[in-house]
């Protein structure tokens, strides 16, 4: 009798049907993450060029039809076809680890991040604490690139990058302790559990000060404008990856994109419910229209796109910062403001505020 597909699979050892479900899993998270961090470069594009009321991307497109939605295809195509090139006298290991760096960083932590009830990689009870870990390696990609390239306009913009990190940082990282007050746990499905019910019932109500400091921080933390002081092309020619072409220059790009992402969904889990509905005591006959409804991944991509169309505006709408004003605002704003916050948050938990802060200590 031959062999079937399922005899085959029942016949692996056990721990070889463990790593092959693993990896199955993580191209389930990073094929979608992939496509999206390119088309994101397609929808930045066209968004902004929507909002300063000028042409964005129309020519490439499919036949014809969809114009300008082959541009991320064509990019990748022109990116792998340039040359990579060395700088003379640049740290040649370093200089290729520093983008893996930040693109490891940008890409591990999704491997915590809960889609649905159930629907994670790796549901770990201190998730949170995973993600802050895995997260703050992003800028040791950045330093290692400025440092390598052996150019004082890298290096510049990797010293800029490190102080601006480090301070918005430490923001991020206090209006984490308020979610983590408030949800009583480190694991980020529980916190998600805690905001059951709807629009009031979430996070970003009894937070919103935290919820506004966490995304301003997470916009600086990618060094995305006004906060890109970093990449400033008009200061520095570009900055820490001034050096890179080709597909050391994309991965950068990608890493970025995709860090981009990630922030716009933890903004969505810790403060406005994940996959959770605006609408969950509504009843419908029609199972669609209640599926649509209901709770669902759906939503959490919804509210990602939200937060992802946020960056495009900023970038589209704000100049620059100066760098001491990027400084003062982190250190001389965002951490006082976190801290008195906390001890607010601390007392409503301490008094068990409902329907907030009513879970047992």
């Amino acid at each position: 009798m031959p062999e079937t597909p399922l005899t085959l699979w029942a016949s692996l050892p056990e721990p070889l049907v463990t790593v092959l479900v693993i990896l199955f899993k993580i191209t389930l998270i990073l094929v979608p993450l992939l496509l999206s961090v390119a088309y994101l470069t397609l929808a930045e594009r066209k968004i902004i060029g929507w909002i300063q009321v000028r042409m964005g991307p129309n020519r490439v497109g499919f036949f014809g039809v969809a114009k300008g939605w082959a541009q991320p295809i064509a990019d990748l195509v022109k990116m792998l076809m340039k040359e990579f090139i060395w700088p003379r006298k640049a740290n040649r290991f370093l200089f290729v680890l520093a983008p893996i760096i930040a693109l490891t960083a940008a890409v591990g932590a999704w491997a915590v991040i809960p889609f649905d009830d159930g629907l994670v990689l790796a549901d770990v009870n201190a998730g949170l604490l995973y993600i802050l870990a895995i997260t703050s390696l992003g800028v040791y990609g950045i330093i290692i690139a400025g440092w390598a390239s052996n150019s004082k306009y890298a290096l510049l913009g990797a010293m800029r990058s490190a102080a601006q990190i480090i301070a918005y940082e430490i923001a991020m990282g206090f209006a984490l302790v308020g979610v983590l007050l408030a949800a009583g746990s480190l694991n980020l499905r529980e916190i998600v559990l805690a905001q059951q019910g709807g629009v009031i019932d979430w996070f970003w109500l009894p937070l919103f000060p935290l919820f506004v400091i966490y995304f301003i921080s997470g916009v600086a933390e990618t060094n995305r404008a006004p906060f890109d002081v970093a990449e400033g092309e008009s200061e520095i020619v570009a900055g820490f990856h001034v050096e890179y072409s080709g597909m050391g220059f994309a991965v950068f790009f990608l890493a970025e994109y995709a860090a981009m992402i990630l922030i716009a969904a933890l903004t969505a889990l810790m403060f406005l419910g994940g996959w959770y509905s605006p609408f969950p005591d509504t009843a419908t006959e029609t199972p669609m229209i209640g599926v649509l409804l209901g709770p669902g991944i759906h939503w959490l991509v919804l509210k990602t796109a939200f937060f992802l169309f946020l960056y495009l505006w900023f970038r589209a709408t704000f100049p620059r910062y100066r760098y001491d004003q990027i400084m003062r605002l982190g250190w001389k704003v965002f951490i006082p403001v976190t801290i008195v916050w906390l001890l607010v948050v601390a007392v409503a938990v301490m008094g068990e505020v409902p329907p907030w802060f009513n879970h047992p200590l």
